[in-house]
């Protein structure tokens, strides 16, 4: 046992440009659950908790802040107020130059069934699971722009590998 090994990888932060558009992305296309809310009007911001929650979701607005602050690989998106309203506004989504932030991953038991879906709902794709070096992985747009890698474990597991 070591000094962090109650440390826990709660989340990674999102700024986006409309919650409407990324909570119903984030919900309707990749299943996630919006697990709470937490507006901050004098400092002009609000977040979203998104996530695959392992157990039930307490009721009680205390007992589900601490809990959300302890599960493990949420999505915080976070939005500053009036942002919607900005036509040409957008946030750098880490790919183009200066790079730095990549993208965030989603494992899903099959890629191409994924995409199948995806296609469907009319996703924008980086890159589908035929295309490139790297096959048998996807990069799919939220959209606010941020790169979704779209992966098996199986398929990632061979293409190490080989």
């Amino acid at each position: 046992m070591t000094a962090a090994s109650d440390y826990v990888l709660n989340q990674t932060m999102l700024r986006i440009k409309d919650p409407e558009k990324s909570v119903a992305f984030y919900q309707d296309v990749l299943g996630m659950t919006l697990l709470d809310t937490y507006d901050f009007p004098d400092m002009t911001f609000c977040l979203y908790f998104m996530g695959y929650p392992q157990t039930n979701v307490p009721e009680d607005p205390s007992q589900r802040a601490e809990w959300v602050f302890s599960q493990t690989g949420l999505l915080e998106l976070t939005h500053n107020y009036g942002t919607e309203a900005i036509a040409d506004f957008s946030y750098h989504d880490g790919n183009q130059a200066p790079q730095g932030f990549g993208h965030i991953g989603l494992s899903v038991p099959d890629v191409q069934t994924a995409c199948d879906r995806f296609d469907s709902l009319g996703v924008t794709y980086v890159k589908r699971p035929e295309e490139g070096k790297m096959k048998g992985l996807a990069f799919i747009k939220d959209p606010d722009g941020y790169w979704i890698e779209i992966l098996s474990a199986k398929g990632l597991r061979d293409l190490i590998l080989n």
